[in-house]
């Protein structure tokens, strides 16, 4: 047990020996070379936006009055108050 242990670790040793010396030991000039750094919009094509609560499609507003009309109290507070405050209040905040 112990020799494959050693194997393991050095052949992990050779790997990023070999790694290293492959990639050179020069400093970037430029950072985003790496792909540390993106364009604003790569970032906001990946990156999922928060929507505010009045933006809510149709379907969507439907899903959550589905759930909220299966609680009696949601229900009803969805009556006076709306189905966003609704779910909010029974269920937390909106997952979309």
């Amino acid at each position: 047990m112990r020799t494959l242990a050693v194997l393991v670790l050095c052949s992990l040793a050779v790997v990023c020996l070999t790694l290293d010396a492959s990639t050179g030991s020069q400093p970037a000039d430029n950072p985003a070379q790496h792909g540390l750094f993106v364009e604003r919009e790569q970032a906001s094509a990946v990156v999922r936006q928060k929507r505010a609560a009045g933006e809510l499609t149709l379907t969507q507003l439907e899903s959550l009055r589905e759930v909220c009309e299966a609680n009696l109290g949601c229900e009803d507070m969805m009556d006076t108050q709306g189905i966003i405050a609704a779910y909010t209040a029974y269920y937390g905040p909106i997952p979309y």
